[in-house]
């Protein structure tokens, strides 16, 4: 198994790090320096780089890491860097689809590697990865919400989110921004009936009043409290129809629920 190191980046971003044994995966550096920071702290060697889209503040880090690995290790080859095919990625060496497995060089023997998912909508070449029961999910699904439309259709998301959704219900969600306060109000403004949303919303205060993170969260949590996961409930398509008339397929409303939520 590997352990997951969380390391906060610019203003609420998480760049989050794997451990196992002396070797670390690094999951969307969008900055060097707190990387190599943990890595010289915890004396790990850098194995492999993954990358979920091409925004800066995901990727911004590769080059910075790769130079300083090469410094190190000047005899060895340099990690891999895997990241979608369908976007620049400073550093690719491993493009990816979505449906590969991906193994990590020295890795833990038991390790079954990370399953890559297509995930559009945010932008077009989006990819999760999940393994071991956690899912790296860069800018797709957030604590309480999704990420906004830049590249993909609403209808291209809301397949991604259900790709997503039909992991493990246990499945550890681990985003890379920390964004599920904000996002709460907005989900209790959509379904203000729900009780384990109502729960979470003083969970998440409580939490963030010391400073904490909420992330990870699970897929359980997630579909019971996240209303981009929550398209086909009653009250949720009521709220929807609030804003756009009529409104009653899931995609439908889920379209209504993201421009409402980028507005509000």
């Amino acid at each position: 198994m590997f352990d997951v190191i969380r390391i906060p980046a610019f203003k609420d971003n998480y760049i989050w790090l794997l451990r196992s044994g002396r070797l670390a995966v690094v999951v969307d550096p969008g900055d060097a320096r707190p990387v190599l920071d943990v890595l010289k702290r915890e004396a790990l060697s850098l194995a492999a780089i993954l990358i979920t889209h091409h925004h800066a503040d995901h990727q911004g880090g590769v080059t910075e890491l790769l130079e300083a690995y090469s410094a190190s290790y000047p005899a060895s080859s340099p990690p891999p860097v895997f990241g979608p095919a369908a976007e620049s990625i400073t550093g690719a060496s491993h493009p990816l689809h979505g449906g590969e497995t991906i193994l990590i060089p020295g890795w833990y023997v038991d390790f079954q590697g990370f399953q890559v998912l297509a995930v559009p909508g945010h932008t077009r070449g989006h990819l999760a990865y999940y393994g071991a029961g956690c899912l790296f999910c860069g800018d797709t699904l957030f604590g309480a919400g999704c990420g906004r439309l830049f590249e993909g259709t609403a209808a291209q998301m809301a397949n991604s989110l259900a790709r997503l959704a039909a992991l493990p219900d246990e499945t550890a969600v681990y985003c890379a921004h920390e964004y599920t306060a904000a996002n709460l109000r907005f989900a209790l403004a959509v379904e203000p009936g729900n009780q384990r949303l109502q729960d979470r919303v003083q969970e998440v205060s409580a939490a963030r009043a010391q400073d904490l993170p909420t992330i990870p969260s699970t897929l359980a949590l997630e579909k019971a409290t996240n209303p981009f996961l929550r398209c086909q409930e009653s009250e949720v398509i009521a709220s929807a129809c609030t804003q756009k008339s009529g409104v009653r397929e899931a995609v439908e409303v889920f379209g209504v629920l993201r421009e409402w939520r980028n507005g509000f």
